[in-house]
């Protein structure tokens, strides 16, 4: 199987470091909030990664975080008037009620920041050790940028181009405008935990680190995620561990693209956000899953309750050959005729096409055009065979 690796921009062969093992991380959601379609293509995206792994017979180890501690999160419990724990609690059972639906196979392990955070602190501590890191007068803990060389690999981006636009705010004591938070010092009101630098709380990137290096050793085989979180996020997470480990985090990287509405990103801001509910009002769940996989996972993924409709339509037309297969191979006569040759050679032409576009990047759109060609063949085979 070739997978495109981002780290690489290319296609690379994928074969997992340790024979038929494969341990794959993906971050997920930072629950403040119900999950939208952005979401939802992430989800289904991994979800068909796992299960086609699994499907060539490679014993998958799938982690998937859950922020539950985020500037987000803190901000709209204030909002709201509960503690952050409670809001996390909440949307994380809403992930789960929303995933449930769209047939989304649970993570084998599910782990949640405020639940690692003495190896948050254990790595920022090597971080500061091996001088990548430094702490503020204020409690505050930033990573060294320069003192990664390899900063960018990952994005393509360079410290120059970098630099032009950064800027140190007001209040902030990092030496360097492109250094980023490790630990954050606890402001009033604030969830925080003790530390060598005083009550604070983990910054978004090092939660990542801490936690894909408990449950794998490194390099792990895959890491994904969506394309927004190339960079910073991801960028960040290779600096963290490779700067305090000495080692490779992970062997391939993996996005998929943005969910666009009329060819621009999807944003609250500019009103054109809707969450997996809204689209579940009116549509099959299955309708939806199978409109992500319409597109190339990696190209961007234009939305519209048309292409929606067009879409259900495509799911129906599988039902109804179930359902009529189903109704031939249950009548009393059937003919036992052998299937012409040139039929056989269709089905496995059909069925090999699925297989070479699933081998070459999980080209999902493509083996669905096939799914569809042994669909049809399987009417012409009802009708000849009545």
């Amino acid at each position: 199987m070739r997978l495109y690796n981002t780290l690489k921009r290319k296609k690379e062969e994928f074969v997992p470091l340790n024979g038929n093992k494969v341990n794959l991380y993906a971050c997920g959601i930072t629950a403040y909030d119900l999950c939208h379609i952005g979401h939802a293509r992430s989800s289904v995206v991994f979800d068909i990664l796992v299960r086609y792994l699994r499907f060539k017979g490679y014993d998958v180890t799938f982690v998937r975080n859950f922020t539950d501690i985020d500037d987000k999160i803190i901000n709209r419990a204030n909002e709201t008037g509960v503690s952050a724990t409670e809001l996390a609690e909440k949307f994380i059972g809403e992930f789960y009620v929303d995933m449930d639906k769209l047939n989304i196979l649970r993570a084998d392990v599910e782990p949640k920041c405020t639940e690692h955070i003495p190896e948050m602190i254990k790595l920022t501590e090597t971080l500061i050790e091996k001088d990548h890191a430094y702490a503020t007068p204020s409690g505050d803990v930033y990573f060294k940028v320069r003192s990664f060389d390899d900063y960018g690999k990952l994005s393509g981006r360079n410290i120059e181009d970098l630099q032009s636009g950064a800027r140190i705010q007001p209040g902030e004591e990092k030496k360097d405008p492109l250094d980023f938070a490790l630990w954050k010092a606890a402001k009033p009101g604030e969830p925080s935990w003790e530390s060598p630098w005083g009550q604070g709380r983990p910054g978004w990137h090092l939660e990542c680190s801490a936690m894909s290096e408990k449950y794998f050793e490194l390099p792990f085989d895959i890491h994904g995620g969506g394309q927004d979180l190339s960079f910073p996020h991801h960028e960040n997470e290779i600096a963290q561990s490779e700067a305090a480990t000495g080692k490779e985090m992970a062997r391939f990287w993996v996005h998929n693209g943005f969910v666009q509405i009329n060819s621009e990103k999807m944003s609250k801001s500019l009103g054109n956000f809707f969450t997996i509910r809204d689209i579940l009002d009116k549509f099959m769940p299955e309708t939806l899953r199978y409109f992500l996989l319409t597109m190339h996972y990696r190209s961007p993924l234009d939305f519209s309750f048309e292409a929606l409709e067009e879409a259900e339509k495509g799911i129906r037309r599988v039902y109804a050959a179930l359902e009529q297969t189903g109704e031939a191979l249950n009548k009393a006569k059937w003919s036992k005729a052998a299937l012409p040759e040139e039929v056989i050679a269709e089905i496995e032409e059909a069925e090999k096409g699925w297989a070479e576009a699933m081998e070459d990047d999980m080209n999902t759109a493509a083996a669905l055009g096939h799914i569809f060609t042994l669909i049809r063949l399987a009417g012409r085979i009802g009708e000849e065979k009545a």
